[in-house]
């Protein structure tokens, strides 16, 4: 097992990553103070609760922990306030407490979802992180929670830290082969915006990568986690630093929304975005190369690389000015300046993404 702590001073937490380590949840809460004289919610989706849910019951009851549990549909659809209320009037008639934690079992949704609840009930309560897709290793780590709102993504949130992330690589290998791909272009990221030898690594590995090697898995997502964890330690709440992490959100963001969230993974939306990046770079005189290896790299991981050519351009840019990265009429973007190392730029013109958006749709 791999352990790594994300450094935020008295909100400092660990991540812990390995094999099996589901079967010892309860040590793992009693480790880090979470109280068995109040309830626990476990909030999951459709599709995990099936797998893990019971395992995960059964483990917290066995340990003398009051567990209840809520499930919402699988998808995007479910990051929505009217989700929110529901998992609200399940803590109540749960008899959650201000002592009480509420546990996010599956992957970036639910993490999402029941960390922002975690962090409006009762003004705040204590939350665990669950993961239980690739693509959960980013979100699962830094503290942002939120839900959607249908003119954009992740706008209704707040920063609200887990008191401790359980990775259990095991709980991976039911994943479809989509959310595996989808999944690992969040692992790539890591790579591309802050260790290029790591990047090498994932083109090297890419084969033993999608076939779920529990070695290289365990090693990637240690990377992963630790690149996200040094970013968000210097800067929790995205003042400066922390923004590097949105390399290819931007654009990403807005097709998923244009998409009406449920066309585009976000692993499969934010890969085209980065693909994008790459090639924004080169309108700053940077190397063609970076487009190149970006667009090597993904297609090795069978993730798209295009907008799909029906959705409109103009709807893409309405969507990025509703995006958290618009700020005082400019769109900020992350641009690679080579493999590894990323800059943000907040000079970057409608025009500009236009141009990129046409590129990628094979009408530029």
């Amino acid at each position: 097992m791999r352990e790594l702590t994300v450094e935020l001073g008295e909100r400092s937490y660990p991540i812990y990553i390995g094999s099996g380590v589901l079967k010892d949840i309860a040590a793992y809460f009693d480790k880090h103070g979470i109280s068995r004289k109040s309830p626990l919610l476990v909030v999951s989706d459709e599709s995990v609760a099936g797998l893990h849910l019971p395992g995960v019951m059964a483990s917290l009851q066995e340990g003398g922990f009051a567990a209840s549990s809520f499930i919402v549909p699988s998808g995007e659809k479910s990051k929505s306030l009217s989700k929110l209320e529901e998992i609200v009037t399940a803590a109540l008639e749960a008899g959650l407490d201000r002592k009480s934690a509420i546990v996010a079992l599956g992957g970036g949704v639910v993490g999402d979802l029941a960390g922002f609840a975690a962090a409006s009930f009762m003004r705040g309560v204590r939350f665990v992180q669950i993961p239980t897709t690739i693509l959960a290793h980013d979100s699962s780590v830094g503290g942002k929670v939120a839900v959607n709102h249908p003119l954009a993504k992740n706008i209704i949130g707040a920063f609200h830290q887990p008191e401790l992330v359980l990775y259990d690589i095991d709980t991976l290998q039911t994943l479809p082969e989509r959310e595996v791909r989808a999944g690992l272009s969040e692992v790539v990221k890591h790579g591309l915006i802050w260790d290029a030898s790591f990047v090498q690594w994932c083109d090297d590995n890419a084969a033993r990568l999608l076939a779920l090697d529990p070695e290289a898995l365990e090693y990637a997502l240690y990377q992963g986690c630790r690149v996200k964890a040094h970013v968000v330690s210097q800067d929790e709440r995205e003042n400066d630093l922390r923004a590097i992490l949105n390399l290819g959100h931007t654009l990403g963001h807005a097709l998923e929304a244009v998409a009406g969230y449920n066309e585009l993974l976000h692993g499969e939306a934010i890969s085209i975005g980065m693909v994008g990046a790459a090639k924004l770079a080169e309108q700053f005189g940077y190397s063609p190369e970076i487009h190149t290896v970006t667009l090597g790299l993904f297609r090795k991981f069978g993730l798209p690389v295009t907008i799909p050519a029906h959705m409109d351009t103009e709807q893409i840019i309405r969507a990025m000015m509703h995006d958290k990265k618009f700020k005082e009429g400019a769109i900020v973007y992350v641009v690679p300046t080579e493999i590894g190392k990323v800059e943000i730029r907040k000079d970057v013109t409608a025009d500009q993404v236009r141009q990129i958006v046409a590129f990628l749709k094979g009408e530029g």
